[in-house]
C-alpha cells in the first residue's frame, strides 16, 4: 500500500513541486494570480449559493408554476446555466485577460489520450460503491436531483445534458483554472487548497458523498495537474453522475416509458 502511495501519489507531489520551484525561479516575486483567482473563485462562489440556485428561480418566476409543466425543467435551466457561467465563462474570460490559453488550464487533450485507461480503472473500481449506495433511502431520495426526469424522455435528456454541462464546468473551475493558476506558488499543495472548497459545495448531499468529494478531489486534482488535462475528471464525474441517476430511477419510478405514474 505504502509503495502505491509513493508511486501514484507521493512522486508526482514532489515532481509538481520541482516544476513549481522553476517556473518561480523564472517569474520571482508577488504572483498576483493567485491573488485575482482565490478572490474571484470566493465570488463565483457566492453568486452560486445567493443567486445561482432554484429557490432565486422560484422566487422571480414563482407565479407560473401552476401553469407550466416545464417549470421544475426550468429551475434546473436556471441552475445549470449558473454553474457555467460562473464555473466555466468567468474564469475563462480571466485566463484571457490574463492573457493566458485555455489549453494551459486543463483543455488539452494529449494528456488524456496517454492516460485514458485510468479513467477506466476509476469507473470500474467506484461502480460497485455506486450500485451498494444506490438501494439506500438516502440515495434514492436525492438521485436525481430532477425529480420528473422519467416523466418523458425529452425531460430526460435535457435534464442530463444539462447535469453533464454542469460537470463540466465544474472541473474546468475546480481542477482547471483553480489548480493550474495556483500551481506555480503551490506546487502540489495547491489540490489541498482546492479540496476545501471543493468539499464544501457537497454539504448538501449524503454524507459519504460529501466525504467522499475530499478524497475524489485529491485523486482528481493529482491526475489533473499530472496529465495537464481535466478530461478524465469530466469523464469520471459525468459517468458517475448518470450512473447514479440511471440506477435511483430504475430503483423508484423507472425510466422513461416504463409505465410508472409520475407525478409534477
Amino acid at each position: 500500500m505504502i509503495g502505491y502511495y509513493r508511486r501514484w501519489f507521493l512522486e508526482p507531489w514532489n515532481q509538481l513541486n520541482r516544476e513549481a520551484a522553476e517556473e518561480r525561479a523564472q517569474h520571482p516575486g508577488f504572483d498576483t494570480r493567485v491573488m485575482g483567482a482565490l478572490i474571484l473563485a470566493a465570488l463565483v462562489l457566492v453568486f452560486q449559493e445567493y443567486c445561482g440556485d432554484r429557490p432565486n428561480y422560484d422566487a422571480l418566476f414563482g407565479q407560473y408554476a401552476p401553469s407550466w409543466q416545464y417549470y421544475q425543467l426550468g429551475g434546473f435551466v436556471w441552475w445549470s446555466g449558473a454553474k457555467v457561467i460562473g464555473y466555466l465563462l468567468v474564469p475563462a474570460l480571466a485566463i484571457k485577460l490574463m492573457g493566458g490559453r485555455l489549453s494551459d488550464y486543463g483543455l488539452r487533450v494529449e494528456g488524456f489520450r496517454k492516460h485514458a485507461w485510468i479513467y477506466v480503472a476509476l469507473f470500474l473500481a467506484i461502480l460497485p460503491v455506486i450500485v451498494i449506495a444506490s438501494y439506500t433511502r438516502a440515495f434514492e431520495a436525492t438521485y436525481p436531483f430532477y425529480k420528473l426526469a422519467a416523466r418523458s424522455w425529452l425531460d430526460f435528456f435535457l435534464w442530463e445534458a444539462m447535469y453533464g454541462a454542469s460537470f463540466f464546468a465544474l472541473e474546468f473551475f475546480f481542477r482547471g483554472f483553480f489548480l493550474f493558476t495556483l500551481k506555480r506558488t503551490m506546487g502540489a499543495y495547491a489540490i489541498f487548497v482546492m479540496i476545501v472548497p471543493y468539499c464544501m459545495i457537497h454539504f448538501h448531499k449524503p454524507v459519504p458523498e460529501v466525504v467522499g468529494a475530499i478524497f475524489a478531489g485529491i485523486v482528481l486534482g493529482t491526475l489533473a495537474m499530472v496529465t495537464r488535462s481535466i478530461w478524465c475528471g469530466v469523464l469520471i464525474h459525468v459517468s458517475v453522475a448518470w450512473t447514479m441517476d440511471c440506477l435511483a430511477m430504475i430503483h423508484t419510478y423507472g425510466l422513461p416509458g416504463s409505465g410508472r405514474v409520475v407525478s409534477p
